[in-house]
């Protein structure tokens, strides 16, 4: 939805709140989510607006709201109705306003460092706590500067300022973060900031209400939580697909010549778009994928993308569509060619025209509204398309990947037997039980899944190390390496055991990357190898439909499995005989 896309107008969002969530809640497929609230503060308001920006990522969040400034005695002894409500969310909100103890002038040094010490340990023992009971993900804020310097420039220096006690308290939260897992800083210290304090902290909402930020700024706070969540559960975006003309570059590459774009140091425009260029650039490393999307001759396309001053250069994007097709087609053509959903994809383009074109005819793509060149980056970024919260080794080998996918095309072209071209692959597996050192990776595979994926189920990582440390589960993972190299963790089956002789599917998902290479038939046979050492008889599976996964509504009738029962909706389930399955896979190496 449009309106909940930054920049947003806050005043409709805060009149229109109820109509909003009465339309999104018409939604189909929504992943609906336990998330409590302890606040240090009022949230009723940070609720509500929370609600509308999570629907519109396709989660529907159910609440737990602590009473006011309760957040404490929650977390550390807990009630009843929390503990019977089992999140899995904890969002903890608390601002510099529930820091009990400031240094003041008069302490030692010694005495702050134990001020500050005897702060961060009231919050571990929250966290710890929250993680021991309930073992779901929790959301911390850090914490905003005041509103006043008492010492002016020096109170970011000095031991005994407030600012300089903030920072160094946000930084024992951040070292928390960065070695305990399921824990995310929700950076209220930077909304703030680019809010603007001023108006930020406005004593007139704090001793009227309790809220310790002015109402318009409460959509912006919960927006930044709402992209930490959608990202938890693979709601990101997955591609870039780029405009070039004013949009990677100033000028019309066909009209203007290569030598007359405005790219580079040597024009003030030509910085922008040089600064947008490495923007772009650095998101490869994330994993996002760059393509093109251009109405101009191809031949100019790639003769202004090899520019001397552009950052970008052809061998940069996956897929370069440079015609003069409708930009809705070339999108369509993309999204096939990659195998990506075409809500994967966000579209910018300097075109008004061609973005209303775009979002009229491809239902939940991104079409960030640009509107100068020196905002770009700001409007792309604010709206956290690729928020980062799982970030694993085939993230950064991502655009190789899809680049080796091209390759294997390519060669396919020259077979006429498709077995034999998968032989000539040479393809090499590993399937196995779960390993700690892949537990992340699977967890953000079962997000980012939603094509090959019979369920629809999601996993937090807490969920999968949960089941990590079960042995009533089979939790199977594969990875697939052939000529053009190695496609790293690309497939889980996760099944639960019932009775001690049936195995019941719960997820089954595979990497778009992957498909068509027979590795759904290679992970049936090591799962009836693993049913069988277990003394399992019957083997269970269920599919889900969804807009999404239609290309597997036929894949236990592959896999040899008898239809037992089917709902109104398509709901499906299937069993299979253990005893009477044969092996499947002949074209792929499973190493023992």
């Amino acid at each position: 939805m449009r309106e909940l896309e930054y920049p947003f107008d806050v005043e409709y969002l805060i009149k229109n709140k109820k109509k909003i969530k009465k339309k999104l809640l018409e939604s189909e497929n929504l992943l609906e989510k336990r998330i409590a609230i302890l606040g240090g503060s009022t949230t009723s308001e940070i609720k509500n607006m929370l609600e509308i920006f999570l629907l519109n990522y396709g989660i529907k969040p159910i609440f737990y709201e602590s009473e006011y400034n309760k957040f404490y005695e929650d977390a550390l002894f807990g009630n009843d109705d929390l503990d019977n409500f089992n999140p899995d969310i904890i969002y903890i909100h608390t601002t510099n306003r529930n820091i009990m103890n400031y240094p003041t002038l008069y302490d030692s040094d010694e005495t702050v460092n134990e001020l500050l010490e005897n702060e961060y340990l009231k919050f571990e023992k929250i966290w710890n706590s929250l993680f021991k009971k309930f073992k779901a993900t929790i959301i911390q804020n850090n914490f905003e500067y005041p509103s006043y310097r008492l010492l002016g420039n020096m109170d970011a220096s000095n031991i005994h300022g407030k600012i300089n006690f903030i920072t160094r308290l946000n930084q024992k939260f951040y070292d928390y973060q960065n070695k305990t897992k399921n824990f995310f800083i929700n950076d209220i210290n930077y909304v703030s900031a680019c809010y603007g304090l001023d108006k930020w902290d406005q004593g007139f909402y704090w001793h009227m209400y309790k809220y310790a930020m002015e109402v318009p700024a409460i959509p912006y706070l919960s927006f930044n939580i709402a992209k930490i969540i959608k990202s938890i559960y693979g709601k990101n975006k997955k591609a870039f697909v780029l405009d070039l003309d004013n949009t990677l570059w100033g000028g019309v590459v066909g009209d203007d010549g290569v030598e007359n774009l405005a790219i580079g140091p040597e024009v003030p425009s030509g910085q922008v778009y040089f600064e947008f260029q490495n923007y772009l650039k650095e998101h490869k490393s994330l994993g996002v994928i760059l393509n093109i999307n251009s109405k101009n001759e191809y031949e100019n396309a790639i003769a202004g993308l090899n520019h001397p001053a552009s950052s970008l250069k052809p061998d940069d994007f996956i897929i370069i569509k440079a015609n003069w097709n409708p930009k809705n087609i070339n999108i369509k053509d993309i999204s096939e060619e990659l195998n990506l959903g075409a809500d994967s994809f966000v579209f910018v383009d300097d075109n008004p025209a061609e973005r209303q074109i775009v979002k009229n005819y491809i239902d939940k793509i991104a079409v960030p509204q640009i509107d100068i060149p020196e905002n770009y980056i700001k409007i792309i970024d604010r709206n956290g398309y690729f928020e980062v919260t799982n970030f694993s080794k085939e993230d950064l080998n991502k655009s190789e990947m899809y680049k080796d996918n091209a390759k294997r095309s390519q060669m396919m072209a020259t077979f006429d037997n498709y077995d034999d071209y998968l032989k000539s692959l040479k393809m090499k597996a590993e399937i196995t039980s779960f390993k700690k050192i892949y537990l992340e990776r699977i967890s953000q595979l079962s997000n980012k899944s939603n094509q090959f994926n019979l369920t629809t189920k999601r996993y937090s990582l807490a969920d999968i190390e949960s089941i990590y440390n079960d042995d009533n589960y089979i939790k199977l993972y594969g990875k697939l390496e052939d000529i053009f190299g190695d496609n790293g963790v690309i497939t889980v089956v996760i099944g639960h055991i019932i009775n001690e002789i049936e195995l019941h599917i719960d997820l089954w998902i595979m990497s778009c990357r992957v498909l068509k290479r027979n590795m759904e038939f290679a992970m049936m046979d090591e799962l009836v190898k693993y049913s069988r050492k277990r003394n399992l008889k019957t083997i269970y599976g269920y599919y889900y439909p969804t807009l999404k996964n239609k290309m597997v509504q036929d894949f236990y009738d592959i896999q040899g499995f008898e239809l037992i029962n089917e709902d109104s909706e398509g709901n499906k389930k299937y069993k299979l005989d253990i005893n009477e399955y044969k092996l499947k896979n002949n074209v792929i190496e499973v190493e023992e």
